[in-house]
């Protein structure tokens, strides 16, 4: 046991003090949005909203998210991530507790679009930061761990939450996530040097080509639509389970965030052993991604079949192997098609995928449960997912392809 232990500790060695600063910060900063996952609920049984209404304000969410993504990815280019990051962390801090002042659904939509795009204007800077604090042999780890930071958040979060939401209320819900942001913000201004970043920022620009030019190749564009059906489904699990949840199995927000939790305890578990595994046995990133998608679609086609929740709890753990096996490595691979000084803006455009999905995924999900109903919008996500296997399947097969024409290529030059 002993001996087990150790070997799993041996997982976390090797990374940097700034990889260890950004984790605990996420940690902090997923813990504090407690409220997210009891965002539908809140809007359709406090404040009175439709489904509808409420797949449009999830698709204001989206729409928040692709903004601050793509405006994220073009100002860390400009400025560096430390300002943008601190930037962000501040007035996401400031955006929760202005959401108790919002109930018209026109102030809701527009007061979740700009929290959103507060929020994610973090998203390409933090990748961005961990491309330079990392070794290239380590990046993956780095990611990881930083993953692991986010879904122990997620494991504390919706527990937190539900218990205030039960005795207490949603008041205190947006007050203590508002509070938990700043106080990221106070730790990453007090642990990370500045002048540190800046030195390895004038760098980095040194490095940068005149040209502002940037060319994407079928490849990512591949990966960006892997990407996309991944999220897609994934957001299902924290918009529509959520409900179904509640009319299916009568479950409580407390149970609610027990049964989301499951989800950052299997992560923070295992992911990090699978990952150095995997990169051991020098497994295709492409071939692991693919094998996630398996997982994925596994998880909707046994949730078409949930009448118990024994079922419901092997879909979502079918889900999350899926959602371990492809985020774990998809952001390192597309890290490592960026261009130098560009960083940003390639990583803008991979979560960017996660924000075009955020803003169909609930609204399409929604709009089939209230017309059909919630098993009709499972077997959808299922057939949905099945083209995910294909698309991975076609990004497996060209990387393999390319790969070996670049071999063959520097064999040829080596001859001559």
């Amino acid at each position: 046991m002993k001996g087990l232990l150790k070997n799993y500790l041996r997982n976390f060695q090797g990374f940097s003090k700034e990889i260890w600063i950004l984790t605990i910060i996420t940690f902090i900063n997923r813990m504090g949005a407690m409220a997210m996952p009891f965002l539908t609920k809140y809007l359709h049984e406090n404040l009175s909203y439709s489904l509808t209404e409420v797949g449009w304000l999830m698709g204001a969410i989206g729409l928040g998210s692709l903004a601050g993504n793509w405006i994220g990815g073009q100002l860390t280019d400009k400025y560096g991530f430390y300002t943008i990051m601190l930037v962000s962390l501040v007035l996401v801090g400031f955006g929760f507790v202005a959401l108790l002042f919002l109930y018209s659904f026109t102030e809701m939509l527009c007061g979740l679009f700009l929290l959103t795009a507060f929020a994610d204007i973090y998203k390409p800077a933090m990748y961005v930061a961990v491309g330079k604090f990392s070794l290239p042999e380590n990046r993956t780890r780095s990611l990881t761990l930083i993953r692991l930071g986010s879904n122990l958040g997620v494991v504390a979060g919706p527990v937190l939450g539900g218990l205030l939401v039960t005795i207490s209320s949603y008041d205190n819900l947006f007050f203590i996530d508002g509070a938990t942001s700043l106080l990221a913000v106070i730790l990453f201004m007090f642990f990370i040097d500045d002048s540190k970043l800046a030195i390895t920022w004038n760098e980095v620009q040194k490095q940068v080509s005149n040209t502002t030019n940037y060319l994407v190749n079928s490849s990512f564009i591949l990966l960006l639509c892997c990407v996309f059906v991944t999220a897609f489904l994934f957001y299902q699990i924290f918009t529509v389970l959520p409900l179904y949840n509640t009319q299916k199995f009568n479950f409580t927000e407390i149970e609610i965030g027990m049964l989301l939790s499951l989800n950052g305890v299997v992560i923070f578990l295992f992911e990090m052993p699978i990952v150095a595994y995997l990169e051991k046995q020098k497994v295709a990133v492409t071939k692991i991604i693919f094998v996630g998608s398996v997982f994925m679609s596994l998880g909707f086609l046994t949730l078409t079949f949930s009448n118990y929740i024994f079922l419901l709890i092997i879909s979502v753990l079918f889900i999350t192997i899926g959602n371990l096996l492809i985020l774990s490595f998809s952001n390192t691979f597309a890290l490592s098609m960026s261009r130098i000084g560009m960083e940003g803006r390639y990583m803008a455009m991979y979560s960017m995928s996660f924000s075009v999905a955020q803003i169909f995924s609930p609204e399409i999900g929604f709009l089939i449960s209230k017309n059909f109903s919630f098993v009709h919008n499972w077997i959808f996500m299922t057939v949905i997912s099945l083209v995910g296997i294909y698309i991975y399947y076609r990004l497996h097969k060209k990387t393999l392809k390319q790969n070996t024409n670049q071999t063959l290529k520097i064999i040829s030059n080596e001859q001559r």
